[in-house]
């Protein structure tokens, strides 16, 4: 078995070649016995299981091909699509992971997540974390028009983009106490949102950060599960 991990593609409809890319890796692992988990802004921005659109509707009947070939995918939102939900999943057996999961392979523990959680040096972001993801007021949002939607998650954006120029890169990355405090009770932790794909040696244990899709390659790491199980993380090309 296959244990493929990615995450932070950020899937769109004006950036295909991205999304070819996506559609790419399923037909290179799809005949692979594969559990592939997506950790996170899988799309640049969700407004809602009931938006639909031709370039969403490729990608849902890849993955249906990709499941009826016997392979599973499991995703965990992001901070760009964490209204992504079940109704969205189930048109091709995918399963939602929660914010924090532990996967043991080999008799060795890894702990996923998408990371944002992690940084909390920026205190701005936290604080607005805590507050766009409230289950009161997710549900309230899922209740209004997609347009009104779609105008919201275009102005989170732009605000983004603007308050990320104005900061310090260091303070956007992972504070090292909330690594060590979360990282104790498992052997590695894998996780996104910084950018910053690398593997980090903390003792006898690891923290691999993935990368985000570049318009010709993916950092992907891939665990292949047998008796001598290998771990291996590269730059993929497609």
């Amino acid at each position: 078995m296959t244990h493929l991990f990615i995450s932070d593609l950020h899937l769109s409809p004006d950036h295909p070649r991205l999304v070819r890319g996506f559609l790419d890796l399923l037909k290179q692992y799809q005949d692979k016995n594969t559990q592939l988990y997506i950790l996170g802004d899988w799309f640049n921005a969700w407004i809602g299981d009931d938006y639909t659109a031709p370039w969403l509707d490729e990608i849902v009947q890849a993955l249906k091909e990709f499941n009826q070939a016997g392979n599973q995918v499991y995703f965990q939102v992001g901070n760009r699509d964490f209204v992504l939900g079940k109704n969205f999943l189930n048109q091709f057996n995918g399963i939602l992971l929660p914010d924090v999961y532990t996967l043991e392979i080999n008799h060795q523990k890894f702990r996923l997540e998408h990371g944002d959680a992690l940084c909390t040096n920026d205190i701005a972001y936290q604080r607005f974390r805590s507050v766009i993801r409230n289950p009161v007021l997710l549900s309230l949002l899922k209740r209004t028009p997609l347009s009104f939607r779609q105008k919201l998650a275009n102005g989170f954006r732009k605000k983004s983009s603007e308050t990320k120029q104005l900061k310090n890169y260091d303070i956007m990355d992972v504070n090292a106490q909330a690594v060590d405090s979360v990282i104790e009770q498992v052997d590695f932790l894998i996780h996104g949102h910084t950018h910053r794909p690398e593997i980090h040696l903390l003792g006898n244990k690891q923290r691999i950060v993935l990368g985000d899709w570049r318009a010709d390659s993916a950092w992907i790491l891939e665990i292949n599960e047998q008796e001598n199980s290998s771990l291996d993380f590269k730059k993929w090309l497609y």
